[in-house]
C-alpha cells in the first residue's frame, strides 16, 4: 500500500516561512510526478507545485517567487519551501503522487495557518 504523509504545517505570521515535508513508502519518488495541493474553507482544492521525475517543475500563479519545490529522491521525499507567506495560503496542504499517468495517491494533508 503506497503511503504519503505530509510534516511540517502549522502556524506562522504573515511574511514567515515554513517547510513541509512529503515522505513516501512503497512508492518509488524518483519516476514519479510528486505534488504540492492545497485546499483553503470553502474552496476546491489546488494545484500549488509538482515536480516531474524529469526535473521540471510548476507552481501555481500565487506562489511563484514565494515557493519552492524540491526533492531528495535518496530520502523519497519532497519538501516544499514556503517563504513570504500570506494569510490566503491558509489551507490543508496534501501531497500528491501521480504513478505513471493510471493511478494516483494522496496523503491525509498537513494544516497551514498564516495570521495576519
Amino acid at each position: 500500500q503506497v503511503k504519503l504523509v505530509e510534516s511540517g504545517g502549522g502556524l506562522v505570521q504573515a511574511g514567515g516561512s515554513l517547510r513541509l515535508s512529503c515522505a513516501g513508502s512503497r512508492i518509488t519518488f524518483a519516476i514519479n510526478t510528486i505534488g504540492w495541493y492545497r485546499a483553503a474553507p470553502g474552496k476546491q482544492r489546488e494545484l500549488v507545485a509538482r515536480s516531474s521525475s524529469g526535473g521540471s517543475t510548476n507552481y501555481a500563479d500565487s506562489v511563484k517567487g514565494r515557493f519552492d519545490i524540491s526533492r531528495d529522491n535518496a530520502k523519497n521525499t519532497v519538501y516544499l519551501q514556503m517563504n513570504s507567506l500570506k494569510p490566503e495560503d491558509t489551507a490543508v496542504y496534501y501531497c500528491h503522487a501521480n504513478v505513471g499517468g493510471s493511478a494516483e495517491y494522496w496523503g491525509q494533508g498537513t494544516q497551514v495557518t498564516v495570521s495576519s
